[in-house]
């Protein structure tokens, strides 16, 4: 959740009183999951003035027929309905449909809403309650995955991060959003309770976006927000995604990396890693250090609660700082 940075402005037929909080939902094509997401919005014990905004991205199935009926019910209980849509032959993705649902909205705050997720009834109440204390953060909680082994370790990763955390190693789906954000001084607050169900299935919209395209706004950011602050570093990793770190990274950064680091014995008896695809000639050949032999800081390429504890042994047998020290890039 977050404050709308927009005026309040009255949605056709909407009483002049400000609204403050709407619920913003994109949906196409949600017919399996919005009875249950709609009914989250119906359930929410936010005893202030609310609105939930609906974007209908070119829905083929029975999406409107559905939120037709609930918008009935919502409105019963006090919660204004705001619908908009388009019916053309093609959706035009999740990022105009929010656009066009924030919009469309006149609350305050702004609360995102997945149309196969389900809010906890407390969802709207407690980030609400920390976005007026945090009036520039983006508010964020804890979630639970369905079904509930899906994704175990990233669910487990990004309900146990620190406050500090937030920010030097969160990786949220709205990633140019949440760069702007951080651009323009923002903060990050989570919530640490479990406010949010999130379905992972094939047809979720997450799956939409390259994952190449990602890496790229990833790397591009990087290099914007941390590394300018570094004369140099050392790539924690010095195996498939290190090397692709490398490789993505400008000329300009690229030469700031000292050394990759390792515990594999093969690479570190290799000693170095040449980048063979550079047109530099001669062509860059970067060491390959045993960990304890490199020097920070270090962007780390390798993913967490992958070894039995032993990678975060390591690193923590380094007293060093996150943030200074270090950065997580995977």
């Amino acid at each position: 959740m977050q404050a709308s940075g927009y005026p309040a402005a009255a949605a056709l037929g909407q009483a002049s009183a400000p609204v403050q909080v709407s619920v913003i939902l994109p949906v196409h094509d949600a017919e399996l999951w919005l009875d249950e997401c709609l009914g989250s919005v119906l359930q929410q014990d936010f005893e202030g003035s609310m609105e939930l905004s609906i974007f209908n991205d070119a829905s083929k199935d029975k999406s409107m027929t559905i939120i037709e009926k609930w918008k009935e019910k919502l409105e019963g209980s006090g919660i204004l309905v705001v619908i908009g849509g388009h019916d053309s032959p093609s959706p035009r993705g999740v990022g105009y449909s929010k656009n066009q649902a924030i919009a469309q909205s006149s609350g305050s705050y702004l609360c995102f809403l997945d149309s196969d997720d389900v809010m906890m009834p407390q969802r709207v109440r407690l980030q609400h309650a920390a976005a007026v204390r945090h009036p520039t953060s983006i508010i964020g909680c804890q979630v639970r995955r369905e079904p509930p082994n899906s994704t175990e370790r990233y669910t487990r990763w990004i309900n146990q991060l620190a406050p500090d955390q937030l920010l030097t190693q969160g990786v949220p789906e709205d990633l140019l959003f949440f760069h702007e954000h951080l651009r323009k001084g923002g903060g990050l607050v989570r919530v640490d309770q479990s406010l949010l169900l999130y379905r992972y299935h094939p047809g979720a919209a997450t799956h939409s976006v390259l994952e190449t395209t990602i890496w790229t706004h990833r790397v591009r950011f990087l290099e914007e927000w941390a590394l300018p602050h570094w004369a140099t570093f050392t790539i924690w990793n010095a195996g498939r995604q290190g090397r692709r770190l490398y490789r993505s990274l400008t000329a300009g950064s690229r030469c700031k990396v000292v050394a990759f680091c390792d515990v594999d014995e093969n690479k570190i008896k290799k000693g170095f890693y040449c980048y063979e695809n550079s047109q530099e000639r001669p062509k860059p050949r970067v060491p390959v250090l045993h960990f304890r032999a490199a020097q920070p800081p270090f962007v780390i390429c390798v993913k967490l609660d992958l070894t039995g504890g032993a990678f975060e042994d390591n690193l923590r047998s380094l007293n060093l700082q996150e943030g200074r020290d270090f950065l997580h890039f995977s």
